[in-house]
C-alpha cells in the first residue's frame, strides 16, 4: 500500500522553517505539545527535524542564552541530534516499519524533495496491527 493514503498533509502539520528563531520553535512545540518538528527551508524542502533536546542542549551550551534573547538564534544554527529520514510520496508502507521504530513521524517529500506532510508512527502501527490480525 502506498504511503499517500496515510499522509497527514503539510497544511495539517506543524512545522518550522530553517529561518525561524529558537523562540518560535519553542512556542510551536509548546502550543502543540510536540517533542519534535519537521524543518523546511525557504524553498519548502525538508531539511531535518528539531527536537526538544536540541533546544535544551543549545540552552545548556550557549553562555548568556535566556528565554528573553533566544529569538536571536535561528533554527538553522541549532545543532540537530536526531535525523528523521524522509520517504518519497511513492514509498510503500512496508518501507515504514523500520523508520517508525526510531521516529515519532516520518517526513514525506515529493519528487523535488518538497515537504508534503508526515506519516505518524501511530498510523504505521495501526496499519500493521490490522494486517497482522486479518
Amino acid at each position: 500500500m502506498k504511503t499517500a493514503s496515510f499522509l497527514l498533509p503539510k497544511d495539517k502539520v506543524s512545522f518550522i522553517t530553517s529561518t525561524s528563531s529558537m523562540k518560535e520553535a519553542l512556542e510551536q512545540l509548546e502550543q502543540h505539545y510536540y517533542t519534535a518538528l519537521p524543518i523546511v527551508d525557504e524553498d519548502g524542502k525538508y531539511v531535518g527535524t528539531l527536537s526538544e533536546g536540541d533546544l535544551l542542549w543549545t540552552m545548556k551550551d550557549t553562555p548568556g542564552l535566556t528565554f528573553d534573547n533566544m529569538d536571536h538564534i535561528q533554527v538553522s544554527n541549532i545543532e540537530k541530534h536526531i535525523r528523521n529520514e524522509s520517504v518519497s510520496l511513492h514509498a510503500h508502507m512496508e518501507d515504514m516499519l523500520a523508520l517508525a521504530a526510531d521516529q515519532n513521524f516520518v517526513p514525506v517529500v515529493d519528487d523535488d524533495h518538497l515537504f508534503v506532510g508526515i506519516i505518524r508512527r501511530k498510523d504505521i502501527i495501526e496499519y500493521y496491527m490490522r494486517n497482522i490480525t486479518d
